[in-house]
């Protein structure tokens, strides 16, 4: 390679050589270029020409491949007619992109016997073009919006590529991928146009964000971006298959950046946040004024961080305090792109059910989080609130400690003694003697009349509610077979914990969002296994000589 510190008359030389060799001809065999100077990146055509007939083959292109990378090549047949005598011609279009900079030599190419002569080129870099007050074609500007950040928190690179010629809608870019950091583009490309040196360039935008996952130096490499430059066609040459342009690609710079560790003022058993802006938010749907015993509130926490991912924020305190039963949802995660990058929002939602009337008290929320714009230690909080429960009447037992009242005495003619006591004996044993007798007449167990549905009904609606997976469906059939057995809903749970477990689950998908994904199946499990009453009772008691009214 020739450098460029060489004498002008010998560069003129050099130049007029260049030109002379864009058509070089060898027996037959002629090898030329379409350009003689291009810029770094861009890349240049030869044209391989034989019209010897009696050159049979292929050309050995084998010694393009140090100083050049062929990105294609393509054979034209001619066959043309002069005077009645025909002609053919056979050429092979290679398209090369320089290795190196500076002044590059097209070696000789062999076919058969033969061989073309060396072809000179001048390959321009970005700085000499700019120190020529000329820009490339095809360029690519990489810039960050900080030199150094804290780890895990957010860096924006910037990617912008000019170009002043157009370009076919095949272009391409190298994915941006760094094991040590987390990559998220922000938004799609943007496309406007730019002047620059009086020179109108068409400007593609791209912006990511990137989270170093370790403290230290962190490399952010090259892209290559790749494009095919529309051009008009040099020679008559036609193809079907040929598209009139030229593939470009060029590479950005790669960037360093400083990546600090966490501060050890930071609290050591608190999630790292370093953002540029941090808020949190709370909302009650109905409002918490007015709740008795019993009602479902939801209570909505959404915690917003500027510069941070949504996978990044952890998760809020829960309620679980005494006097409210919680059901909390699936936490709702999101992120929005604006100017500043990435905003990342988490909301979670819990269903509150008091359980006793009073004052049930709230704590108070906090997070500490790392500011990157004052580069200081801030705290976030919520406010302590208070919740007043009233009393709900209709969740309470009616009790009276009122004696019962007497029964008037009523006055009438005194009965004498002996014939009160006759008059009592014989009506009973009347009584007594008709009902033995009507006993006989009747079999062992009488059926009984059902003015409602039977047990056995309110099972297998239980049954298939359960199966159903319908919390609402699943409540009534709960209801109605529970007015049937001889113990309340609460006593058998009380006595049987799976029983328990199972109630609050309905419950919880009841007073949740997430009644969607509710089983029965542990449900239904519970109470087909229920122990019977006798079996957890007093040992003292006598087993019943009548066969069971639900057999299993």
């Amino acid at each position: 390679m020739i450098r460029h510190r060489l004498s002008l008359p010998f560069t003129l030389l050099l130049t007029l050589l260049a030109l002379f060799s864009l058509s070089a001809q060898a027996a037959g065999f002629s090898a030329r270029v379409d350009r003689v100077q291009l810029s770094e990146g861009e890349t240049v055509e030869l044209t391989l020409e034989s019209d010897d007939i009696t050159l049979f083959g292929k050309p050995d292109l084998s010694p393009l491949n140090e100083l050049f990378e062929q990105l294609g090549t393509r054979q034209l047949n001619q066959i043309s007619s002069n005077n009645g005598n025909a002609h053919s011609t056979t050429s092979w279009v290679i398209t090369l992109q320089p290795k190196q900079t500076g002044y590059v030599v097209i070696p000789p190419i062999q076919l058969g016997d033969v061989s073309s002569q060396p072809i000179t080129l001048h390959v321009l870099t970005a700085a000499s073009q700019k120190a020529q007050g000329k820009l490339a074609p095809v360029f690519i500007e990489a810039s960050l919006d900080q030199d150094n950040v804290y780890v895990q928190a957010q860096a924006i690179l910037t990617l912008r590529i000019y170009h002043s010629v157009s370009l076919y809608d095949d272009s391409s870019l190298t994915p941006l991928q760094m094991t040590n950091a987390r990559i998220e583009q922000l938004g799609e490309p943007r496309t406007y146009e730019k002047l620059l040196n009086g020179v109108r360039h068409g400007v593609i935008e791209l912006r990511y964000g990137i989270f170093p996952q370790q403290s230290g130096e962190l490399t952010i490499p090259a892209l290559q971006f790749s494009a095919t430059v529309a051009s008009a066609r040099q020679n008559n040459d036609f193809s079907p298959f040929d598209r009139p342009g030229r593939p470009t690609r060029v590479n950005s710079a790669p960037i360093n950046l400083q990546v600090k560790a966490k501060p050890a003022q930071y609290p050591a058993d608190a999630a790292w946040l370093p953002a540029r802006a941090l808020t949190l938010s709370e909302d009650w749907s109905p409002q918490p004024d007015k709740v008795k015993v019993g009602d479902s509130l939801t209570r909505i926490l959404k915690l917003n961080a500027e510069g941070l991912s949504s996978a990044q924020l952890p998760p809020l305190p829960s309620s679980s305090i005494a006097g409210l039963r919680n059901y909390p949802d699936q936490p709702q995660l999101s992120n929005q792109i604006n100017e500043q990058g990435l905003l990342g929002s988490r909301e979670e939602r819990e269903a509150l059910v008091p359980n006793r009337s009073g004052t049930v008290d709230l704590p108070a929320i906090e997070l500490p989080w790392w500011n990157t714009q004052t580069d200081t230690l801030e705290h976030l909080s919520l406010p302590a609130r208070q919740l007043e429960v009233a009393a709900n009447p209709g969740l309470e037992s009616p009790t009276s400690n009122e004696p019962p009242a007497l029964l008037p005495a009523i006055e009438g003619p005194p009965l004498w003694p002996w014939q009160l006591a006759c008059a009592v004996l014989a009506s009973t044993t009347l009584l007594g003697f008709g009902l033995w007798w009507r006993a006989r007449r009747q079999p062992a167990i009488a059926a009984a009349s059902q003015t409602g549905p039977s047990p056995r009904t309110l099972l297998d609606d239980l049954k298939r509610a359960c199966q159903s997976n319908e919390p609402q469906a699943t409540r009534q059939a709960l209801d109605a077979w529970a007015r049937q057995q001889p113990e309340t809903l609460a006593d058998l749970a009380a006595r049987f914990l799976p029983l328990s477990a199972a109630l609050d689950g309905l419950n919880g998908a009841l007073y949740s969002e997430t009644g969607q994904h509710w089983q029965g199946e542990d449900l239904w499990r519970a109470i087909r296994t229920l122990p019977a009453a006798e079996s957890v009772g007093s040992s003292a008691q006598e087993p019943s000589p009548l066969p069971p009214l639900y057999p299993r």
